[in-house]
């Protein structure tokens, strides 16, 4: 008798000209833009990644003020070096002198840790949101589901509102909005 061969399940490519399945997971596209290159003149098709702020200011959700609170933390957050983002130090402190932070990133931490100390901490609901959410750029729902609050989950609807609380508590903070009594 003559075995059968079986055939094998054809792989499918994925298209060139749609982001993968990969980063597909990893958030929301904008439109694609249509472009020429500047050297070459060829069109080039260009995708931008939208961030959780601006599309929560797109959709009313926040307010400019509140967005602008959330850019100055961000701004903060990656001037302290805080993000996990490393690069070669370009100018190397010297040796004999120990310091391995720059007065830039002594006092963006200190900015970073006043505007958590008003949110209740980092180990607090608002300071944990803000800190993952707009420090480090989790959307809203992988921090409500991976982190949450107290390491345990959050429901998605509940976490974006502890970041809008969050976010009007740093812009009265920050004092892009008056305090009210």
């Amino acid at each position: 008798m003559a075995a059968k061969r079986r055939k094998k399940p054809r792989v499918q490519q994925e298209s060139l000209g749609t982001p993968s399945r990969w980063r597909l997971q990893h958030g929301d596209f904008t439109e694609p833009v249509r472009e020429a290159d500047p050297e070459t003149g060829t069109p080039v098709l260009h995708r931008r990644a939208i961030d959780t702020l601006g599309l929560m200011l797109a959709n009313g959700t926040i307010t400019q003020e509140m967005h602008d609170a959330g850019a100055v933390f961000r701004r903060q957050f990656r001037a302290a070096a805080l993000d996990g983002l490393r690069g070669a130090a370009l100018v190397r402190l010297s040796a004999a002198t120990g310091e391995t932070m720059t007065e830039r990133q002594v006092q963006a931490r200190r900015q970073v840790a006043a505007a958590l100390d008003v949110l209740g901490g980092q180990g607090g609901a608002a300071g944990s949101c803000v800190w993952h959410v707009v420090g480090l750029e989790y959307s809203v729902r992988e921090w409500a589901m991976r982190r949450g609050w107290g390491g345990r989950s959050v429901p998605a609807s509940q976490a974006q509102g502890m970041l809008v609380a969050a976010l009007a508590v740093l812009a009265a903070h920050y004092g892009l909005i008056p305090h009210r009594i």
